[in-house]
């Protein structure tokens, strides 16, 4: 791991955590490009799930939650402008020892077979030796990440936690681990970041609603991109995990109510990532995400957007 010192810690106390996007926040810190910015996370249900749990007790916790997911920040970025895009490289995820998963009934209409559960389910997980352990021997491999990592909104309303937007929030995609950088179009003066929703471990699209839900320590360095423009998240891996081929790999995202209509967001925007960044053709750059780009569907639970993402491997283009 690359050595480096955190310029300023964010402890994940009431006055440093907020649960709507909102770009009138005061912030918590102002932070310089180039800092490294240290943020405790909450888990997502703030706590109110533990060991002794049952299933039944979950719809009762979640009564007890007090408005939206609660994540922290924002952290002001100077230099940060409507226009730019902000550079977020994660450096390091630490999860906690315990987390959970549930999913909900049929009733409430949320995970992708909400339909066919009529009982909530709740399985608590201890995390220990890089595994989460499960049913029946079963160990999960863990590698955490923030399900919820964004910036505020151009507009000045409260926008709900719940869906990811244009500027991120709520995309649940599980690449975003250490060793990623995560690029975000700035909407608000000072870009406004804020990040929680620790995930210790997660499935492509998230299926039932639900990742090893726990808290997290992140730490990110920040810089002003002012020479680039994208109109929705955009992220580089440097292991390629997500790729056959364990390279480097470049992703692109769309995010959109229809699923249909995000994959061709992403598509688009990695054709016109390389139409910029390598100077294709449109007429190539189309040729080459058909035959080199492989499409992940992110998550398919946080209505009504949806996020996929447009992965290709970087060692095929010459130094």
């Amino acid at each position: 791991m690359t050595e480096y010192t955190v310029d300023h810690s964010i402890p994940a106390t009431d006055e440093n955590v907020h649960s709507e996007w909102d770009r009138t926040l005061e912030p918590v810190v102002e932070a310089e490009p180039g800092d490294v910015v240290s943020f405790d996370c909450r888990d997502a249900w703030d706590g109110l799930i533990d060991e002794e749990m049952t299933p039944e007790g979950v719809p009762d916790a979640l009564e007890q939650r007090d408005g939206g997911m609660p994540i922290t920040g924002p952290v002001v970025v100077d230099e940060g402008r409507p226009g730019d895009v902000l550079a977020i490289e994660i450096l390091d995820v630490e999860h906690d020892d315990w987390g959970w998963t549930s999913f909900r009934p049929r009733e409430d209409e949320f995970g992708l077979l909400y339909e066919d559960f009529e009982d909530w389910g709740l399985h608590y997980w201890h995390l220990e030796d890089g595994v989460g352990r499960f049913v029946d021997g079963i160990e999960v491999p863990l590698d955490p990440f923030p399900g919820t990592i964004g910036l505020a909104p151009a507009d000045a309303s409260q926008r709900s936690m719940g869906p990811p937007h244009d500027a991120g929030g709520n995309m649940d995609t599980k690449h975003l681990t250490a060793g990623t950088t995560l690029y975000l179009p700035v909407e608000a003066e000072g870009a406004m970041l804020s990040i929680g929703d620790g995930h210790a471990a997660q499935g492509d699209g998230e299926i039932c609603g639900g990742a090893i839900e726990t808290p997290i320590t992140i730490d990110v360095r920040l810089n002003v991109l002012s020479d680039r423009e994208i109109s929705q998240p955009q992220y580089r891996m440097p292991d390629g995990h997500a790729s056959p081929a364990d390279v480097p790999t470049y992703a692109t995202m769309g995010i959109s109510d229809d699923l249909m209509e995000a994959t061709r967001k992403a598509t688009l925007s990695m054709v016109e990532h390389l139409q910029d960044e390598r100077e294709l053709s449109a007429h190539d750059a189309y040729i080459l995400t058909s035959v080199a780009a492989d499409l992940k569907i992110n998550e398919v639970v946080d209505k009504p957007n949806w996020t996929v993402s447009s992965h290709i491997p970087v060692d095929i283009f010459p130094e």
